[in-house]
């Protein structure tokens, strides 16, 4: 069987298996091994970013020993602006080229050259796939884009593994939070459950949910999530152009808080690590009560979904307000009524 059978019967078994096992960690084991099988590699190691390091960690690989992987992180994410800008990058002498560092390690790993190409998901690179080669390789067009159509299956199988655990983890928690609605009127003991698992769910620094003040015209801090004293004492909270379109039943995505004009303690915020804000009015009924606002300390696009998901959870918390309300109002009127009957069984 020619190469190219085998790259086509190898892309038709991993789609295969995308379609019989949701497990992330069973498809890119499928991916590496395949990448060394049909490539005859030395080993393969997939990364992938994080973002808060600004490094890409390796998630799996096969053929690379632990003293080689403890030197290579930190160096993982360099030249990745040239292998978007190119589509790869094909290292001939992994031992010498100035693109790629630890050539010492490289050396005594046995590695002679290396293939690198992008993982993307919706058009941004989340990692990099990698061979690696015990023998000097020019590596022809066709293996190239058979590992980069590996890497774009990776690129499918992370996208589709992260839709399942968010889809998991948002069916819990609207569970978990209907039940705490249900059975508590600690309005904010429920917010600060709220806070805690929206900064889980999204991944970000920072939550705080801010109440209307009508009389003095600032929003009173009520819950947070992640931030720090020094940041929530930073003054009061008045009514800033971005808070004013949440309230206007508008969610505002602030994508750089250190060249937003119209943010409101930006230096503080800047000192706080804080990147990129979302920020989503809180309802009861009609009305719009409060603000709830997500902290990033990453550059963060937040996406339609997750401004949907945000929304949704804000709307929870004005339902608990709104019932806990409800309850306290009632609570008045009766003890108003029965006030009312005792004074009338007077006139007896």
């Amino acid at each position: 069987m020619s190469k190219s059978k085998n790259y086509f019967k190898t892309i038709c078994n991993v789609s295969k298996t995308f379609g019989t096992t949701y497990d992330k960690e069973k498809l890119l084991d499928v991916i590496v091994d395949s990448a060394i099988d049909i490539m005859d590699g030395k080993a393969v190691c997939l990364f992938l970013e994080d973002e808060r390091k600004n490094v890409f960690v390796p998630v799996t690989q096969k053929g690379l020993s632990e003293n080689y992987l403890h030197a290579e992180p930190s160096q993982a994410k360099i030249g990745v602006e040239d292998i978007l800008t190119g589509g790869h990058i094909a290292i001939y002498d992994a031992v010498s080229d100035p693109r790629v560092e630890n050539h010492e390690a490289k050396k005594a790993e046995g590695i002679a050259s290396i293939l690198v190409v992008p993982i993307r998901v919706r058009e941004k690179a989340i990692g990099i796939l990698s061979l690696y080669t015990s023998d000097p390789r020019k590596f022809k067009e066709d293996e190239i884009d058979f590992l980069g159509a590996l890497a774009e299956q990776a690129g499918m199988a992370i996208s589709n593994a992260r839709l399942v655990d968010r889809m998991r983890m948002n069916t819990e928690f609207f569970h978990d939070l209907a039940v705490n609605i249900n059975s508590t009127l600690d309005v904010k003991k429920i917010l600060q459950i709220m806070s805690a698992d929206i900064a889980e769910i999204l991944g970000v620094k920072g939550i705080t949910i801010r109440l209307v003040n009508e009389e003095s015209g600032t929003l009173m801090l009520v819950t947070n999530f992640g931030l720090s004293k020094k940041y929530l004492d930073k003054g009061p909270f008045y009514y800033d152009k971005t808070t004013l379109e949440a309230l206007k039943k508008r969610p505002v995505v602030t994508k750089d808080v250190a060249v937003d004009e119209n943010v409101q303690y930006r230096k503080e915020k800047m000192e706080e690590g804080i990147v990129s804000i979302l920020a989503v009015p809180i309802h009861a009924r009609d009305d719009v009560i409060g603000v709830l606002k997500l902290y990033s300390d990453v550059p963060r696009e937040f996406t339609e979904d997750d401004i949907m998901l945000v929304t949704a959870m804000a709307h929870q918390g004005g339902l608990a307000i709104q019932n806990a309300s409800m309850y306290i109002r009632l609570q008045e009127d009766k003890k108003s009524l029965e006030e009312d009957v005792w004074s009338h069984r007077m006139w007896f």
